[in-house]
């Protein structure tokens, strides 16, 4: 899996820097899908920039509904259905949601070709596949926003397959249930447990992907032991007052969350217009300070998760 970062500025964009919208693609065996987290004003025109096409996308996460998050998905939505993508999509985000996207679609006399599902959530588990589950966090903004928590469950381990063969059990079709954990009944009468015949199993990836937020004591629990979490560092350290008086972060407060989450690894965005590059590697300096792996992403950042 890897994510990538189409959008990394908050508030309006700058030259280098588009508005708010992370890509992550699942890369899975036997899923094309990604998924995509916010949708910032020129989010589709960013996805021109790299080989990556929204007609994948198979969900979309809002965290908020302010307009540097948001403004991009009437476009997007419009235009995935005139590429003639038939695959559904389903939107979640907080209340007001399902009216924007009808609003905007009713008013501009835009449909979709495609099943559209929106669905407004509350704080808690939003979903389990059985591949993965993602649970909302509701964080501390001036309106209602929440941050995903996406868990990966652990991949079953390898078949031991010469222990099945040694114990008299013939390869075949069998064969992919037993590697599926299933019991299975076999010919001559036999009951056969495929636990007994896996080895150790691969833990999932655990990912934190917060909204903006001041801070609050429920991300603690949102980013414990992730592997990666992603949040806003939207004004330096020196700044902390005037960030958390408008519902964000400084520097110093999100690597100070990191590292008492015992993340993984710490990726920052949505940075504050008034930071030229070099501005920006001052606050990861910052960071760095409190929080040694952590990294600053730019529009069309690319990092591996698994």
């Amino acid at each position: 899996m890897e994510l990538i970062f189409l959008g990394t500025s908050a508030g309006v964009p700058t030259r280098h820097r588009n508005m708010t919208s992370i890509l992550l693609n699942l890369q899975q065996p036997t899923l094309s899908q990604m998924w995509l987290f916010d949708c910032g004003e020129g989010t589709q025109h960013q996805f021109l920039k790299t080989s990556h096409h929204p007609g994948k996308l198979d969900k979309i996460f809002i965290t908020h509904l302010h307009g540097d998050h948001l403004f991009g998905l009437p476009g997007l939505l419009c235009s995935r259905s005139m590429q003639g993508n038939p695959s559904p999509l389903t939107i979640y985000g907080p209340k007001g949601i399902k009216e924007f996207v009808e609003m905007a679609l009713r008013l501009s006399g835009s449909w979709t070709d495609y099943p559209l599902t929106v669905e407004e959530i509350s704080a808690g588990e939003v979903f389990d596949d059985g591949l993965f589950k993602v649970t909302a966090y509701p964080l501390n903004h001036p309106v209602e926003c929440f941050g995903y928590r996406m868990e990966q469950h652990d991949k079953p381990g390898p078949l031991d397959a010469q222990r099945l063969l040694a114990d008299g059990i013939k390869a075949g079709p069998l064969f992919q249930q037993l590697k599926r954990g299933q019991t299975v009944e076999m010919p001559d009468g036999r009951i056969v447990n495929g636990q007994d015949y896996l080895g150790a199993s691969t833990p999932g990836v655990k990912l934190a992907i917060f909204g903006d937020t001041a801070p609050c004591p429920v991300a603690l629990a949102m980013a414990k032991d992730v592997d990666v979490m992603v949040h806003e560092t939207t004004l330096e350290h020196d700044m902390a007052e005037k960030a958390n008086s408008r519902g964000h972060s400084s520097s110093i407060q999100t690597a100070e969350l990191a590292r008492d989450a015992h993340v993984g690894k710490l990726i920052i965005t949505h940075v504050s217009s008034r930071y030229d590059r070099e501005g920006c590697q001052r606050l990861l300096a910052e960071c760095r300070s409190v929080f040694e792996p952590c990294e600053l992403a730019e529009d069309f950042s690319v990092f591996p998760l698994a």
